[in-house]
């Protein structure tokens, strides 16, 4: 029975959430960091799991991968919020240690094994999944992953290899990777890019859907106007002009886009 009422419970505040922007957390929840860490062979993962204690029952789960500066307090804030939304969230290390870039050259060493050999990044995706699922909280068939920059990479071509995943959500990903195969992937896809992105080609993105469209994927591919890379990203201003990127941020496209992702999970979700 309290377990009925826990799930209840988290299918109205969804409903709610979808539909009212951002939203923040509820006067009847009391959200929980736990900082935890896993592993890779010999090698050591940060993560932080965030939750709602006063939610009872399972509910889904949803990692969040991190951009290519590293794991970071932003990547543990977009944690926070799904976490005030009603999911068990992970804000995911994907290059170990946590270790953290100061300026592009360092973050372009860390993420370059990762574009080279793309199953470097579900390999520790897989970690950070089975760490999520360890919890009494995360039903571990109603799992989601969303990545940011760099993370949207990881997590689109973490998706095309295989990984058990219900659906994954890039914000201005990288698209080049893996081809597309019918046979592996498993889940369901949105993609959130910035029309003004330099980053990604008009080839990458047609090779993209090309590839998805060949199979039958199920995706849906969003544009955001006068959006560029990172537009998400609060700080993304800054750093655009400190290191002279075409990096900006832009609130509506960010509202929009996290909008757009809270309505796809409630989608996918449907039963």
């Amino acid at each position: 029975m309290k377990l009925k009422i826990g799930i209840l419970f988290l299918t109205v505040f969804t409903m709610i959430a979808v539909n009212s922007g951002f939203g923040g957390p509820s006067a009847l929840s009391k959200i929980k960091e736990d900082k935890v860490t896993y592993t890779v062979g010999n090698n050591t993962f940060n993560g932080v799991i965030v939750y709602d204690e006063n939610l009872k029952g399972k509910r889904p789960a949803i990692l969040v991968v991190h951009e290519w500066w590293g794991f970071d307090e932003y990547s543990v804030k977009r944690a926070r919020q799904l976490a005030e939304l009603g999911y068990i969230a992970m804000a995911v290390d994907m290059y170990g240690a946590g270790k953290l870039a100061t300026n592009p050259t360092e973050a372009k060493e860390l993420a370059t094994p990762f574009y080279k050999d793309p199953s470097l990044g579900k390999v520790n995706l897989d970690a950070a999944l089975a760490k999520l699922k360890s919890y009494g909280q995360c039903n571990a068939h109603e799992v989601f992953a969303i990545g940011y920059c760099f993370g949207g990479s990881v997590v689109l071509n973490s998706a095309k290899l295989g990984a058990d995943l219900l659906g994954v959500v890039s914000f201005h990903g990288g698209l080049a990777g893996v081809p597309a195969n019918k046979a592996l992937l498993k889940a369901k896809i949105l993609v959130c890019h910035g029309i003004n992105d330099k980053f990604v080609s008009e080839s990458d993105i047609s090779g993209f859907k090309q590839q998805l469209d060949s199979i039958g994927a199920s995706y849906k591919f969003i544009v955001y106007s006068n959006a560029t890379h990172a537009f998400t990203n609060p700080g993304s201003t800054a750093t655009g002009k400190k290191f002279n990127l075409p990096i900006e941020y832009n609130q509506k496209a960010d509202e929009d886009s996290w909008n757009d992702m809270k309505m796809f999970f409630a989608k996918v979700l449907k039963k």
